[in-house]
């Protein structure tokens, strides 16, 4: 049995785009025992991809005697950070790749894996490092390996092929049934996510409370628990004539996955509940600026996406409701 290790900590939208690189490696080798480091505050993703035998939550630290111990075949830097280095400094292995964008000294930990050049979603490119295990062996463990699609093993992953694995956990759902019927939604509804980490990720409120006047089913609000992402909420709903429910911090990761997979449709920036809704086969209307969609859009719904590189402000209400429409009629 081959044992493979993956250190991807953070943050939200990261760990959902790194779930498929686990889907590869267990697709192709079914009886593989696959361990997961990650963030506490995201194990709750990790815990419901089918692809994962074992999570483990573990919090960076910079005593080397509390960093993760075990064996494996190959382990997996899928971040390239100090933090995910530590995650798998001491695990025994003959081999370490990890994902070529390294910082804070993670490449004196792993062997840097080139993505191949027609990768150019972020989801490909994680899938490229797991993907480059057989001729890297062949190559030698020092030798940078430039991955090329044709002769790995691994499957390959293409805007309609990335398997995520994710799927929500029945307790869970009947939780978010209970707090949508507590907010007076019982039918179908639409997601929305007005925060985002970064301000130039983030659609005016006015613009959100515009579209959600104008959509015929009710709206849901969903962001963190942080007072900045309900201040965003709030102003949000404050400007709508059509109230919104709001569930803004009021969901474990977990229950995350169960709400994203009950809607019709999801309206938000380059954020985390953008990918878990491609994840989960929501379709995902994604708003940019700075970011390129080609990179980061909701997996294989580039089509869907709008972008104004002078900021999300420039992008018009009309468009994001052609779009949103156009993704309501997908049965």
């Amino acid at each position: 049995m081959k044992r493979f290790w993956i250190a991807r900590l953070s943050a939200l939208g990261d760990v959902v785009c790194s779930l498929p690189a686990a889907c590869a490696l267990k697709d192709t080798y079914p009886d593989s025992h696959i361990t997961w480091v990650v963030s506490p505050a995201f194990a709750g993703i990790v815990e419901r991809c089918d692809a994962v035998d074992e999570v483990l939550p573990w919090k960076p630290t910079a005593n080397p005697s509390l960093w993760p111990t075990g064996e494996a075949d190959v382990a997996f830097d899928l971040q390239g950070l100090a933090k995910s280095a530590m995650a798998i400094a001491r695990v025994k292995a003959p081999l370490k790749l990890g994902y070529h964008w390294r910082r804070e000294g993670a490449w004196l930990f792993s062997s840097r894996v080139a993505p191949d050049p027609t990768s150019s979603h972020v989801v490909d490119q994680y899938v490229d490092v797991v993907r480059a295990t057989p001729e890297f062996r062949e190559s030698g463990p020092k030798r940078p390996f430039q991955a090329e699609k044709r002769e790995v093993s691994f499957p390959v992953a293409g805007a309609d092929r990335a398997r995520f694995g994710l799927s929500p956990d029945p307790d869970d759902l009947e939780n978010i049934r209970t707090k949508l019927a507590t907010k007076g939604v019982e039918s179908e509804f639409v997601l929305m996510n007005p925060g985002a980490g970064w301000v130039s990720k983030r659609w005016p409120p006015e613009a959100f409370a515009a579209v959600i006047n104008a959509l015929p089913l009710p709206t849901v609000l969903l962001g963190g628990r942080s007072d900045e992402d309900h201040a965003i909420a709030d102003e949000a709903i404050r400007l709508c004539e059509r109230k919104p429910a709001k569930l803004t911090g009021e969901t474990s990761v977990r229950e995350l996955v169960a709400l994203v997979s009950m809607a019709k449709a999801h309206l938000g920036g380059d954020t985390g509940s953008t990918h878990l809704a491609a994840a989960l086969g929501i379709p995902a209307v994604g708003l940019y600026s700075l970011t390129r969609p080609e990179r980061s859009c909701p997996y294989g719904q580039i089509d869907r996406c709008l972008r104004d590189e002078r900021g999300l402000a420039f992008i018009s209400v009309e468009a994001v409701l052609a779009k949103l429409e156009e993704a309501l009629a997908v049965e």
